[in-house]
């Protein structure tokens, strides 16, 4: 809880991100995801609950999420963008976001990641949507 050894944190500081935003990094791997799209945003700032945020913080961590949700939805053309803040198994606050799409795969239904067996990216388009996503990311 206090930050030793944290996983998210080593994240945080060596992984590479697909964009640095105030409060979090922007992280996109084509490994694993449950969707096309699908990003997981970790606070740079080990804490573990929301309250924990100083307030510039927490509106720093709003201003962060709508900026991705504008830019994953005019990326990828979403029509429902599922938001989940976790901190329960890696006790570190980090947000995914799952973007939904007509006829996905969890249609009608809660999101299951770990039921994910076939890739959600055809050859090619995991690099296409990484490079507009993080186009989006910069204006």
């Amino acid at each position: 809880m206090r930050g030793d050894d944290c996983p998210i944190c080593e994240v945080v500081a060596h992984a590479s991100a697909l964009a640095e935003l105030e409060m979090c990094r922007v992280m996109l791997g084509e490994e694993g995801a449950p969707m096309p799209g699908y990003v997981w945003l970790p606070v740079r700032r080990h804490v573990v609950e929301l309250h924990e945020l100083r307030e510039a913080e927490g509106a720093a961590l709003m201003r962060d999420l709508q900026r991705v949700s504008r830019a994953l939805v005019s990326v990828t053309g979403a029509v429902k963008l599922n938001i989940e803040i976790h901190g329960n198994t890696v006790p570190h606050l980090h947000v995914h976001v799952f973007p939904r799409y007509v006829g996905d795969r969890f249609e009608g239904r809660p999101i299951d990641p770990g039921s994910v067996r076939e890739p959600a990216y055809a050859p090619g388009a995991f690099v296409a949507l990484r490079q507009a996503l993080a186009d989006a990311l910069a204006e």
